[in-house]
């Protein structure tokens, strides 16, 4: 009766009920009260999940800050002024992605052309093998039409990056050197099989060959042929003769800024390999 009564006089004072506010509370009680008052937005942010999402958004913005830089870099030295920053980052990418690839087939293609056609005359093609000016033309036009096109699979692939759709990694110092060429050969292998069967295909498949590879074909003699003619494609043919490199980057982990400038690599490549001239192996 003593506790009873010494409960009874902590919950009245002076023969009325003690308010809530100053009646003791059970410390559990309190604490889960506590808990249950708390926003969710708090308490999702003390999830294990949380902090795992919260890791990965701070990762990923890693691969934002890099395509943000090489923006800055490629933008801001070619286009005028400032408008192009109001653009949304997907299509900063893609400009850049347009003005880049642009400019490393005018510069590789020029370059190349110099060098075999009036350097080296006569000494890797003969002097009536050389192609037309109008003929090279014809090319530019080509590539110059399927080039926004072209702009724009890479500018996906930078997309699923940031997104952290792909297994690409930011930094070589996550896996260390051995494991970066151990994954980069794997990458190329993977890509090579691709363009390889992709190419084949282009060729066995008649429809595709007539409604998109025999546009590329169209240059396919020693006297047209050019390194201007290595993007000279549908646009279509081109995309899905490099989608190998964006698949690649589902199947085995791949350093970012390798795969960018992969892709650029293959462009300046794909030149080399239109020249008419074969090399001794």
């Amino acid at each position: 009766m003593r506790n009873a009564r010494s409960w009874r006089g902590d919950q009245v004072e002076n023969g009325r009920p003690r308010p809530p506010t100053e009646a003791k509370q059970n410390p559990s009680l309190s604490f889960s009260l506590q808990i249950i008052s708390t926003s969710p937005s708090v308490l999702l942010s003390l999830s294990p999940i949380s902090r795992m999402a919260e890791a990965s958004t701070e990762y990923l913005k890693l691969f934002v800050a890099e395509t943000s830089w090489y923006n800055e870099i490629v933008l801001g030295s070619i286009v005028p002024g400032d408008a192009w920053r109001r653009l949304p980052h997907f299509f900063q990418s893609w400009l850049r992605n347009y003005l880049g690839g642009t400019l490393v087939y005018f510069l590789s293609g020029f370059l190349w052309c110099l060098v075999i056609y009036y350097w080296k005359r006569n000494v890797y093609v003969p002097k009536d093998a050389i192609p037309t000016n109008h003929a090279m033309y014809l090319q530019i036009i080509v590539a110059m039409k399927a080039m926004p096109w072209y702009s724009a699979l890479p500018s996906i692939s930078e997309y699923m990056i940031e997104s952290g759709w792909t297994r690409s990694f930011a930094t070589i110092g996550e896996v260390g050197w051995p494991m970066y060429f151990v994954y980069l050969a794997v990458y190329l292998v993977i890509v090579e099989f691709g363009i390889y069967w992709m190419h084949r295909e282009l060729h066995d498949i008649k429809p595709l060959y007539k409604w998109l590879h025999a546009t590329h074909h169209i240059y396919n003699k020693q006297n047209t042929l050019s390194p201007f003619a290595g993007l000279a494609f549908h646009p279509l043919d081109g995309i899905l003769q490099a989608v190998p490199h964006v698949l690649a980057l589902f199947i085995v982990p791949c350093h970012f800024t390798t795969h960018v400038a992969a892709i650029f690599c293959e462009a300046v490549w794909t030149a080399n390999i239109h020249d008419c001239i074969h090399g001794k192996v």
